[in-house]
């Protein structure tokens, strides 16, 4: 809807605005200096689990996602904040307790944020980060032959479903989780040292990131890179294919599923925008016909702090390297020559 409405405004022409939003990407990035750029995001939504710290750490995992999927390093942030005035607030405080959290793991400092009195509790943060203007990843830049990483398992929508349903077994409540509050950090930073960038690293020197004495870790490339969040697995690939103009094939296989997500799709916990994002991607979308419907509908589920797709022709080099630092990282599918349809899914 955002989309639609800016799309008819007038447009802003300025040069230092190197990724705006009219390209889909994950966050907006602003140049400052030759070597330096500001990345801006915002996220928030309504809990998605009953603990109000565990919600906290999800949103701000979440909000922080778009600057990882950028290549940038998270510096400040302002809390965005809706509550009900009649509600404790010491729920309220262990909500800020949880994202503050989180905030610390990523090196985020919280300088602020606005609140307004709401029926409905909502919470998040607008995230800036810093990047080099000529290492910024967006969704333009995927080539044939590339090999596509997730680094997340997929199913955070269906089980959060289950979850406001009363039906989710306690094992997946707590795989969700694990996965909805691990950042991206860990991952980005592999990804940005193995490609030549030190957006992760802050000198001794005193000098500004990216031009201090560090060495990065050269030997991988990659060419574009997303995080996976509420248009799914499929939404998000459609975007750096459409971007890029190639097409892609996925194993289905292959694709990481959360423990439980199966089952709550055989038991019907379909999320609505799980059934918004089919109807809206899969007219780009061919399956072989051996794929079991189960996996064909988990590839849609919208995801919460999902993990990040990276397009990247070193793709066994750098999967490796995540999995030496602790990234369950895994090898999904090639791009390919552009075709019709645009994404192939096999068994």
């Amino acid at each position: 809807m955002l989309d639609k409405v800016l799309g008819k405004l007038a447009r802003q022409h300025d040069p230092n605005v190197l990724v705006g939003f009219d390209h889909a990407d994950d966050a907006g990035v602003y140049q400052l200096t030759p070597d330096q750029a500001l990345v801006q995001t915002v996220d928030f939504f309504t809990p998605i689990v009953d603990d109000p710290y565990v919600f906290g750490q999800i949103a701000a995992t979440n909000s922080l996602s778009d600057v990882y999927a950028m290549g940038g390093r998270p510096l400040t942030a302002l809390a965005l904040v809706c509550f009900p005035d009649k509600a404790d607030v010491e729920i309220l405080e262990r909500i800020l307790a949880g994202g503050l959290s989180k905030m610390i793991e990523a090196g985020c400092t919280v300088i602020g944020g606005h609140s307004i009195r709401d029926e409905e509790t909502k919470f998040g943060y607008s995230v800036t980060g810093i990047i080099h203007p000529r290492k910024v990843y967006q969704n333009a830049g995927a080539q044939p032959g590339d090999k596509l990483i997730l680094t997340k398992a997929l199913g955070t929508g269906v089980i959060s479903t289950a979850i406001k349903k009363e039906k989710a077994e306690r094992s997946w409540i707590d795989a969700a989780i694990e996965s909805m509050t691990t950042l991206n950090k860990r991952a980005a930073e592999v990804i940005t040292a193995s490609a030549g960038t030190d957006a992760f690293v802050i000198p001794t020197d005193g000098s500004q990131p990216g031009t201090g004495s560090h060495k990065p870790e050269p030997g991988v490339i990659v060419h574009s890179m997303t995080d996976i969040t509420g248009f799914g697995l499929v939404g998000h690939l459609r975007e750096i294919l459409l971007a890029s103009n190639v097409s892609a094939v996925v194993s289905a296989g292959s694709v990481p599923v959360l423990e439980g997500a199966l089952e709550c799709i055989h038991a019907g916990h379909i999320p609505g925008g799980l059934k918004n994002n089919r109807e809206f991607a899969e007219c780009a979308v061919e399956y072989d016909q051996h794929v079991p419907e189960e996996l064909r509908t988990i590839l849609y589920d919208p995801q919460t702090a999902g993990g990040l797709l990276i397009c990247t022709p070193s793709g066994e080099s750098l999967t490796q390297r995540l999995n030496q630092a602790g990234v369950p990282a895994v090898q999904i599918g090639e791009v390919l020559p552009v075709s019709s349809p645009r994404i192939r899914i096999t068994p």
